[in-house]
């Protein structure tokens, strides 16, 4: 098989070169059905722990597959360890968010629900599934965590205080990325607000927290999935695993 046609999964279990690993329904139908691979195929499998295997498929039935594993490809790399904080938004654009954060290397995903959210309805079974897709397309070793849709006051009583919190404040009173940038102590999360914005209730909690940064992306008024891709890359382009 072709590397343009190379076709990777994620493992649900630990993977160990000679082993057998059995493809869930869900992939068994994708790589018989969409991909329509036979046996002797290779398929490329991670775990999220061991890293990444070349496999064959050996055994296939009507609704199993079974593909040995042959030998290790890549080891384990763990992502940054940046979080990202959105408030729920339209179901397109929330789609949209998950892709592009788990591309950007986000090792937890947090769904906000704010006093001006749009959509407080989230199916964490679905987000899950999109996230690892979505790792499965951009190759990065690591599953980020997901978190179920949780109120913003609630996230911020809970909070590890020794996790910076930077929040992107639409009004313009937060100061540019380069410059709040070295302040930004790590680990690091980004919360980034509804297409809405924070209410003035939220924004004045916000700063009174002694671990946040209020951070502007400029002058122009950024939806709000252009906001999460737009902090995560400044931030990857600074210190994460793009210098």
């Amino acid at each position: 098989m072709s590397k343009k046609n190379r076709i990777r999964l994620f493992a649900e279990t630990p993977l160990k070169i000679g082993e057998i690993y059995v493809a869930n329904e869900d992939q068994t139908h994708y790589l018989k059905n969409v991909m329509r691979l036979s046996l002797g195929d290779e398929v490329f499998l991670f775990d999220g722990v061991n890293g990444e295997f070349e496999t064959q498929i050996i055994e296939m039935s009507k609704k199993t597959l079974s593909l040995k594993i042959n030998k290790k490809v890549f080891n384990f790399e763990k992502s940054p360890d940046v979080w990202l904080l959105f408030a729920n938004l339209k179901k397109e654009n929330t789609d949209i968010v998950v892709q592009k954060a788990v591309e950007l290397g986000v090792s937890k995903i947090l769904p906000v629900q704010t006093e001006y959210t749009f959509n407080a309805k989230l199916k964490p079974e679905r987000v899950k599934a999109q996230v690892i897709e979505a790792a499965e397309q951009c190759r990065r070793q690591d599953i980020p965590n997901v978190e179920s849709l949780q109120n913003l006051q609630q996230i911020l009583s809970n909070w590890d205080k020794n996790r910076t919190l930077v929040y992107l404040d639409e009004t313009g009173s937060g100061e540019s990325f380069s410059k709040t940038f070295s302040k930004m102590k790590p680990p690091v999360a980004f919360l980034i607000g509804p297409e809405g914005g924070f209410s003035s209730k939220e924004l004045e909690m916000l700063k009174s927290l002694p671990y946040t940064l209020s951070v502007s992306l400029g002058k122009r008024i950024l939806r709000a999935e252009t906001a999460c891709i737009s902090a995560l890359s400044c931030w990857q382009a600074m210190v994460g695993d793009w210098k």
